[in-house]
Order: C-alpha cells, then structure tokens, then sequence
C-alpha cells in the first residue's frame, strides 16, 4: 500500500491511498503522522489503519498533481521537530563511486579513510539477530523546512559549489508517546548535495549536506523489497542529459536497515516522543561521479517501481544573502 498526502479542493488536508490512477481518501485522518498516532494507539499496522478508514469516494491523481495540491509524504506541524538525517558507504559499490568522485590533490587519503569505513562494513554491517554492528558513516541535513514538495523547485544556496542529485531510499519514523521509534513506511528521495565541496576535503561533508532534499511522493508501507531497481535522470531543457540505472535495498547494501536504524535511534536525543525522522539509507549512483556538472534550471527525475510514482524537482540557485551577526 501506498500513501499521498494532499489538498482538496476546498483546501482541507487529506491523507489517500494510491488506487492506480485514482486517490482513495482515509476519513478522518488529515496527516499521515495522524494515521501513525492512531496505528500505534490501536495495536494495528499502518495498512490496518487506513484499511478500516478507507473512504468510497476517488479523486484523480493527476487533478491533484496538475492543480499544485500533492503534498510531501510526510511533515510535521512544527518543522523543527522532523529531522533529516542519512547514512554513507552502505551500498556496494558506494566506494568505488566516493572514489571516482574524489579528484583533489588529498585523493590517497580521502579513499584509505572511505576505504576503511566501507570495508568496515562490509564486515560487520549486517549482524546476526540479537547482536549489534559496526556503525555507518552519519550525517545531519537538518529540519523538516528543507524537504521540497513535489514537482516544486529544489533551492541551492548561493554560496554552493555545487547542487546534484543523490538517488537514495529513507526510512520514516515517528517516536511514539514513550520515545521508543516506529518506523511509519519508506520513500524514494534525491538527497542531494554538494558534491564539489566535499571533494575539496571529505572533512567537508557536514557543509556538504546541508541542503535541501526531496522525497515521495508515495509513502510505501510495510517492509522494503531487499532488491530494488530505479533509474535515475537529469534532464536540460527538455532532453535527458544524463540517466543510469540504480538498485538499492538490502541485497545490495554493506549495512542491514536494523543496523542502521539501531545507530541513529542509540541517541536520546532521536527517541524524543512525538518527533518525526526522515533518514535516508545511501546510494552508489551519481551523475557528479561521471563527470556531470548540473546547472541552474536542470531537473531531476528518480523512479522506482514500488514507489509509485517518481520524484521530481528542478535546481534553483538561490540568490545571496547578506548574513551580519548582530551584538546585543
């Protein structure tokens, strides 16, 4: 089952069910972290909860497209409490790909430490149940203001080096009343970063990820297909500049999503009840790594099939801002 938020015609919030061309509305229910309250409230899964609330009537799902009323497949009241967050060097082929992207002059030591942290787990990122593995690579890309709704514009800050995309899987989850995490369903997302300044210096990574991103624009319940295919594009005025195949899940992952869910949520600070985390789980595909370099205007397009339809956003280069601190 797949899930939409959207806008009705008279402006209310709903959450609906893909039905193929159609939108089945859920009564009662206005956000998805609301149908999670109500699971967790009842005992039930997520496909439990919108089953016994599904509503006879349908909507089109291109109306809701065309008309600007789809909705990101997750938010929060309070953007501050939904963090965005993600892992690196989990999929095989993720170092061979961090390697064709790092040219500087720092090269030998940026892959002996990625290397390294890929090797590690290799080794150790799939732990047998009931014992805990190495941890991944961890990044913060900060709140719930940064994720871009469908079909709208992906800004890149002014000061950027660089803005491409970044094809990845995330896991979505929402802290119940005790803190204990409750992962709600997964998206296909582009994370998007900043390529050329992480190249400058893996040391630059956090700045790197400090962007915005895109997810959805379907929530898939339930457990992720251990082998999933997408393809991913880049288009330039119309035509495709780039586009190359990915494959994602754990069959082709160094880490088990368990493993990386166990290392963000070992943090108090991510078990604070009633927030929401979006984390993404990594990739090995990128345009940057063969040498493409994205302009203002480009847009990106990544599918895969279980996700429903695909994600898609176009670059804007945002104008600069002064930034003074002021003394008080």
């Amino acid at each position: 089952m797949r899930l939409v938020q959207f806008i009705t015609e008279n402006g209310k919030r709903r959450v609906g069910v893909v039905d193929g061309d159609n939108i089945a509305p859920l009564a009662g229910v206005e956000t998805v972290s609301k149908l999670a309250a109500i699971a967790i409230d009842g005992g039930m899964t997520m496909i439990e909860a919108a089953e016994c609330r599904l509503d006879e009537a349908r909507e089109s799902y291109d109306v809701i497209v065309s008309s600007g009323r789809l909705l990101s497949p997750i938010d929060h009241s309070d953007p501050a409490h939904l963090l965005v967050t993600g892992t690196g060097l989990t999929h095989l082929g993720s170092a061979s790909a961090r390697a064709n992207m790092h040219q500087a002059t720092s090269k030998a030591a940026d892959e002996t430490d990625s290397m390294k942290m890929f090797r590690l787990g290799l080794e150790g990122g799939k732990p047998v149940s009931g014992e805990k593995g190495v941890q991944p690579e961890w990044f913060y890309k900060g709140d719930g203001s940064i994720i871009a709704a469908p079909g709208d514009d992906i800004p890149s800050p002014s000061f950027a080096l660089d803005g491409s995309e970044e094809p990845e899987i995330a896991g979505v989850y929402i802290n119940d009343p005790d803190g204990a995490p409750v992962r709600v369903g997964f998206v296909i997302g582009n994370e998007f970063s900043d390529h050329v300044m992480e190249r400058q210096n893996y040391l630059y990574l956090a700045h790197s990820k400090l962007r915005a991103c895109a997810i959805g624009p379907e929530l898939l319940l339930g457990e992720l297909p251990g082998h999933v295919e997408g393809v991913s594009r880049v288009y330039r005025d119309g035509e495709i500049l780039w586009e190359k195949p990915f494959v994602s899940g754990e069959e082709n992952m160094s880490h088990s999503i368990d493993n990386l869910e166990y290392h963000h949520f070992k943090y108090d600070l991510f078990r604070r009840p009633g927030d929401i985390h979006l984390h993404f789980f990594g990739t090995a595909t990128l345009s940057f790594a063969d040498g493409v370099q994205i302009q203002d205007g480009d847009e990106f397009e990544i599918t895969a099939e279980p996700f429903g339809r695909p994600v898609r956003n176009r670059l804007a280069v945002q104008s600069a801002e002064p930034i003074k601190v002021r003394v008080i």
